[in-house]
């Protein structure tokens, strides 16, 4: 017995039982101080708090909004999470206090034992956050980006060949189109990269690990840190880093070494890195890191929105074919519609920014912290909350979109339909000083892809398989599962492939 008594193993218990109980009571005695000051929210254990189910935790979420509130609140372990699920609320509370949001909360999983807190979109304010910013801001500008249009304008033309050749594997084609674009900014890799390139196969499964690792609830050890230092627990996830970390140290040391033996190579977003990178006080990991993200995040996003076109094309033919009629009108048979056209293509731009509402690829949004008590509409959001902006209820504000489940374009057009509407906005790329500073790039390849897709093809419905438009992968940055449709040519195939071979 007096072994038992001294043993390392039930002093470690011991210490974990007591820690436990104290943190119990001090949560108890928060919540029955804080409680009616909160945002109402759905009820959760005493100990453990709600529970978030594991599939599609987003529109869970929007079934809470809808009962207590645009703005709720509850508890999950030691974490007080505030979801934000309306646009009026959002504006206020992401946009106007944005400054008291832009931080990140702890992400143990995710961030720093996947990531290596190195990943920009998952670290805290701070200096890391401003030098990496800074040197992603510098090269993803809108000045900058229009650059690289004449890559996206290629690739885009190459993506509708391979959609003549092989439409059932559109999928994998509009991945490879995303793919090549974002390899060739990021490492200056030759364009038309295959979607089956070991490089790019390697960073989508990264991705689909981050994906997967984010999505809220995943693990437990962000609700109770302590899980941290259990033996074994999160050992997966370091592999899964070196591996990561390897992958983005092995495309940068190929540009380094490009670099050295040709000073003439092509731009590329590392190659500026590597030049600059005394400048932007980086370091080697850090460097490698934010080129690796920008690919892995750029391609990722890129192809499930151009899916997502492709999806609503098939399922909203009348919304398909009033695009179709101004392409028509604007561009004609003769030529291809390019970037010159994009201010007269009004049809094109309303239909994928519909597309971000009615689908958005981060559906659930990602996590923010604040940094001092929010008060809004006579609630408190307290420092230290988690706060997430959730996409999904947002775009289906009921006063902002009404009917907002019916797919309708022309919600961004002004009355005279000439141009977008400014007074409205899509939140597809974040809040705030969180924004994406990829915003610019991304906008280009869905205007580029949407106006050559419906230029080019009738898309259809295959009403043998009936596309289930809610069916999507469980992860944070959501995709399109496997669905069916039929491209129809809408010229002569021949004259659009010669068009689209033309550089």
């Amino acid at each position: 017995m007096a072994y038992l008594a001294t043993s390392p193993a039930v002093q470690v218990v011991a210490l974990v039982v007591f820690t436990c109980t104290i943190w119990v009571f001090v949560q108890l005695r928060n919540a029955k101080l804080s409680r009616g000051l909160l945002p109402p929210g759905p009820p959760g254990h005493w100990l453990t708090g709600t529970a978030i189910p594991k599939q599609h935790a987003h529109r869970k979420f929007e079934e809470w909004i809808k009962e207590y509130g645009p703005v709720i609140s509850f508890r999950r372990g030691r974490e007080l999470m505030v979801i934000i699920g309306r646009y009026d609320a959002t504006v206020e509370i992401m946009e106007k206090e944005g400054g008291s949001v832009a931080d990140r909360p702890s992400s143990i999983a995710a961030g720093d034992t996947l990531s290596g807190g190195m990943r920009t979109l998952l670290i805290g304010s701070g200096e890391r956050l401003r030098k990496l910013r800074k040197a992603l801001h510098a090269q993803l500008r809108p000045v900058i980006a229009a650059e690289y249009q004449p890559i996206q304008q290629i690739n885009a033309q190459y993506f509708i060949v391979n959609l003549l050749n092989d439409p059932a594997n559109h999928l994998i084609h509009a991945h490879g189109y995303a793919a090549s674009v974002i390899i060739s900014l990021t490492y200056g890799k030759p364009a038309r990269t295959s979607s089956d390139d070991p490089i790019v196969e390697e960073v989508g499964s990264a991705q689909a690990r981050l994906g997967a690792a984010l999505v809220p609830g995943a693990y437990m050890v962000d609700a109770f840190p302590f899980l941290r230092y259990v033996p074994g627990y999160l050992s997966e996830l370091r592999r899964q880093h070196q591996m990561e970390l390897a992958l983005f140290k092995s495309q940068l040391d190929d540009v380094r070494e490009q670099m050295a033996a040709n000073k003439d190579m092509r731009p590329c977003f590392a190659k500026k890195l590597l030049e600059h990178q005394e400048e932007y006080g980086l370091t080697d990991h850090e460097t490698a890191y934010l080129a690796g993200s920008m690919f892995g995040a750029g391609s990722d996003t890129s192809a499930a929105a151009i899916s997502i076109v492709i999806m609503a094309a098939a399922a909203f033919p009348e919304a398909q074919l009033k695009v179709q009629e101004q392409l028509d009108s604007i561009v004609g048979s003769g030529k291809l519609p390019t970037f010159q056209d994009e201010p007269d293509l009004v049809q094109v731009t309303a239909f994928y920014l519909e597309t971000f509402r009615w689908r958005p690829v981060s559906a659930a949004g990602f996590a923010h912290r604040a940094t001092k008590d929010i008060i809004w509409n006579g609630y408190v959001i307290p420092a230290g909350a988690t706060v997430y902006g959730n996409h999904w209820s947002i775009a289906r504000d009921p006063v902002v979109f009404p009917d907002p489940e019916r797919f309708d374009p022309q919600r961004w057009v002004t009355p005279d339909g000439n141009a977008i509407r400014e007074d409205l906005k899509v939140f597809q790329f974040g809040f705030g000083r969180r924004v994406c500073p990829g915003s610019h790039v991304a906008n280009q390849s869905l205007f580029i892809n949407t106006a050559l897709l419906l230029w080019a093809f009738r898309i259809v419905e295959d009403k043998n398989k009936p596309i289930d438009t809610l069916a999507f992968t469980n992860t944070a940055n959501v995709h399109p599962l496997p669905f069916s449709v039929r491209f129809e040519p809408r010229r002569d195939v021949k004259e659009m492939e010669q068009l689209l071979k033309e550089t």
